[in-house]
C-alpha cells in the first residue's frame, strides 16, 4: 500500500466514450484519493461498466485520458496494471481447479506470496470448499473466491464491477468488511454497484450517472 499521505492517485479527465449509436460519457471527470472508494451507481446502461473499463485501462476513450500517480496511464500502461485489481462480471477462475489453486496461480503470476492465499480465502467465508473443483461451487462462493484475489493482490486500486453480483447478506458483509481494510491501509477503489458500499472505514462518494 501506499503512504495515505500521498493525495495523488487516481484521475480520469474530460472522458467521452461511445457505446454503439448512445454517447453514454460525456466529458465526465473524477479523481480517487489514498482511503476513498468512489460509488459508481445508476440503472444498467447509463455506463457504469464502460467507464470502469475505460479506467482500468480495457478500453479507450473517444476522448479525454487517464491518469495514476498524475501521469498519463497511456505512457506507461503495466506500471499502473501492476498497482491495479480489477473485477468485472467474470469471475476468471478455472472451473476444474480447487480455489486454493486458482488463487496460488494468480498469486504465483503477481509475484504475491502463496502462504496468504488459505487465510485470505477463509476470511471470504470460504473454509468448507478449499479443496473443492470451482465448479461445483455455489455462484455466491465463486464470487468470493474472485474477490479474495483482488484482497491478494496487494494492488493499491480496486476497480469493482458489480462485485455483491450473486452474494448473499452474509457475504456483502465479508466483502465490504475487506474493502474498509483495504481504504484503511491507504488503499482506493472505484466500485459500480446497484446497492449501497458501506465498507465502514474509509470515505465513500457516490457518482450517480443517470
Amino acid at each position: 500500500m501506499q503512504d495515505s499521505g500521498r493525495q495523488v492517485g487516481l484521475e480520469a479527465r474530460n472522458l467521452h466514450a461511445w457505446r454503439g449509436d448512445r454517447h453514454v460519457i460525456r466529458g465526465l471527470s473524477l479523481q480517487v484519493t489514498p482511503g476513498h472508494c468512489l460509488h459508481l451507481a445508476g440503472p444498467n446502461g447509463v455506463g457504469k461498466t464502460t467507464l470502469i473499463r475505460i479506467l482500468a485501462g480495457l478500453i479507450r476513450p473517444e476522448d479525454g485520458s487517464v491518469h495514476w500517480q498524475g501521469e498519463a496511464v497511456a505512457r506507461d500502461p503495466d506500471a499502473f496494471h501492476a498497482d491495479t485489481a480489477f473485477l468485472g462480471h467474470d469471475n476468471a477462475l478455472k472451473a476444474d481447479l480447487s480455489p486454493v489453486e486458482n488463487l496460488a496461480f494468480w498469486s504465483t503470476l503477481a509475484g504475491r506470496p502463496v502462504a496468504a492465499v488459505t487465510v485470505t480465502l477463509e476470511a471470504f467465508g470460504l473454509q468448507a470448499c478449499l479443496g473443492l473443483p470451482t465448479r461445483v461451487l455455489s455462484a455466491g462462493q465463486k464470487r468470493r473466491v474472485a474477490l479474495a484475489r483482488v484482497a491478494l493482490s496487494g494492488a493499491d486500486l480496486w476497480l469493482l464491477d458489480e462485485p455483491f453480483t450473486n452474494l448473499d447478506t452474509s457475504g456483502i458483509r465479508l466483502v465490504e468488511a475487506q474493502l474498509g481494510r483495504h481504504l484503511s491501509a491507504g488503499g482506493m477503489a472505484v466500485v459500480a454497484a446497484h446497492q449501497p458500499v458501506s465498507p465502514g472505514q474509509g470515505e465513500v462518494r457516490r457518482m450517480d450517472l443517470s
